[in-house]
């Protein structure tokens, strides 16, 4: 079924909730929606397990909001969605921003209700360049991501597939139907809360919230992931996180869920029965 969470502000949270047997709760990446997991839901539910998935406010079908538009808000979201629906013994998992969210979950409302995590092209620990984090992205490229939300939208996200899955490299299998899709979730989602997002990405520090996940947790990311590089996230993220382990994907772009989505479910698979 879908359902709707109403948040302490009075936002509406869209929720799907499929399936039964252990939860497995999606939160997907900007500035997409819970359609982004439809590969996995679909998988991981035909295996027998109950599949979660909400679209992030201001994402998808949730309420547009003119502030709230930040990732203390996001973790908190989450958590009601997570109590509303009396979620336990739960494998998060997050891709891109959604694994800011899922970290800062933990670090800010603890792993009570977690069994395991997974981080896949994730943006934590810290996605910008700083004296301290020299492999990071420099700031005006987040500032052209901002200059390109705030102009033509439409286009942008467009053109922002090409990266995101890894259309430029020779070989790819990237189709119009993959952009298409893309496209469709980024241009439900309201553009104030997408335009306030990309400082949540790109600009929080999430290494403090590494440090707290104290569960099992798989790191999953491509080598080739031009929008998230895994030099300055998913190396530094298995090394923070306590009981981490790292699975790198030759090749792979930042949307590896869908481009590589046989090899992902697997993996997802073998690492919640495991």
């Amino acid at each position: 079924m879908s359902t709707y969470v109403t948040v302490k502000d009075g936002a509406r949270i869209f929720v799907k909730d499929w399936g039964t047997g252990q939860p497995v709760v999606f939160a997907h990446g900007w500035p997409l929606s819970s359609d982004a997991w439809d590969p996995q839901m679909l998988f991981m539910g035909r295996h027998g397990y109950r599949v979660i998935a909400h679209d992030r406010r201001s994402h998808g079908r949730s309420s547009q909001t003119w502030t709230g538009n930040d990732m203390d808000t996001y973790a908190d979201d989450l958590a009601a969605v997570l109590e509303a629906l009396e979620i336990e013994n739960a494998i998060l998992v997050g891709h891109s921003t959604g694994g800011g969210e899922i970290s800062h979950y933990v670090g800010r409302h603890g792993s009570g209700r977690v069994a395991k995590m997974v981080l896949v092209g994730a943006v934590p620990p810290l996605m910008l360049r700083t004296e301290t984090n020299p492999h990071g992205t420099p700031l005006e490229v987040f500032d052209g991501i901002r200059a390109g939300t705030a102009g033509d939208r439409s286009q942008f996200f467009k053109d922002l597939t090409t990266p995101f899955f890894g259309a430029n490299r020779e070989g790819h299998a990237v189709t119009q139907g993959m952009r298409d899709h893309f496209w469709m979730q980024g241009m439900l989602g309201g553009v104030k809360g997408q335009y306030d997002c990309i400082h949540e990405f790109s600009e929080v520090d999430y290494t403090e919230d590494l440090k707290k996940i104290d569960k099992p947790t798989l790191v999953i990311h491509g080598d080739d992931d031009q929008i998230v590089p895994i030099d300055a996230s998913g190396k530094l993220s298995s090394k923070l996180i306590p009981q981490a382990e790292l699975t790198i994907y030759a090749g792979a772009p930042h949307g590896l869920t869908v481009t590589h989505a046989e090899q992902f479910n697997a993996d997802l698979l073998a690492f919640a029965k495991g």
